[in-house]
């Protein structure tokens, strides 16, 4: 009797100290999350000027995407794969520069310690955007899709990712949430995606779903419409998580 009571006391200390921890780790992942959107916000103040601003903070995470995959790059060669003038190239690193995040160097830009973390901390997140083909759901003939993490729950029907995608330039978008082991659409959850296996099977194989996940398929005429579409569209629905 007694080694039983030991032992329901022992269980409960656990399930305290997992608690515990698990609260710890989601405001850590609160404070990582705010600090990131923050920096994309600032950011992308500052080069999205006039009526209808052409970069917006899609544009600031495509920066971190290539330098987090060449480690370092130069800014010609960012411009060029950025599809951005120079002029516009020189602003973003100017402000990434000084919010810490980069240095720069006669080779070219790479990440600061603290660019590494908030780089750690965007693809824990939101994935880079993959090519998929074509299918009933999509309207452009160029279509990226972009994971986000564990946010499946934030989706609703999908309209707001939708427009938010148009706003930012492409033709269209549409959500997907990973249900079960199976895309679905969220505004029914029961319809598992039925003539479209292409794209399931690259998306699963690829950016490895979990329960929960989000998948945002941007379309657009080009790669860099869609793909930008799709980023910004992703942004909005990790904002949501931290919006009361």
């Amino acid at each position: 009797m007694i080694e039983t009571q030991r032992s329901v006391q022992t269980r409960a200390c656990n399930d305290i100290q997992t608690d515990n921890y698990d609260d710890e780790f989601l405001h850590q992942r609160e404070r990582a999350q705010s600090e990131l959107l923050e920096v994309l916000e600032r950011v992308g103040s500052k080069i999205a000027r006039g009526p209808a601003p052409p970069f917006n903070e899609a544009h600031v995470v495509k920066v971190l995407e290539i330098i987090g995959d060449y480690g370092i790059v130069g800014r010609i060669n960012l411009s060029n794969k950025l599809e951005l003038g120079i002029g516009t190239t020189r602003t973003i690193l100017k402000h990434l520069k000084k919010e810490g995040l980069i240095v720069s160097s006669r080779h070219g830009f790479a990440f600061s310690e603290r660019g590494k973390k908030l780089f750690r901390n965007l693809r824990a997140r939101i994935s880079e955007g993959i090519e998929v083909p074509n299918s009933p759901l999509t309207v452009g003939p160029l279509v990226i899709a972009v994971l986000v993490r564990d946010l499946a729950h934030k989706v609703g029907r999908g309209v707001e990712q939708r427009n938010t995608a148009i706003r930012a330039g492409a033709s269209g978008a549409t959500t997907l949430i990973f249900s079960r082991n199976k895309l679905t659409m969220p505004s029914k959850k029961k319809h598992i995606l039925k003539g479209i296996s292409d794209i399931q099977d690259i998306v699963v194989s690829k950016l490895n779903l979990k329960e929960n996940d989000a998948i945002i398929v941007g379309s657009g005429e080009n790669r860099t419409n869609a793909e930008i579409g799709a980023i910004m569209a992703a942004l909005k629905l990790l904002k949501s998580e931290n919006e009361k």
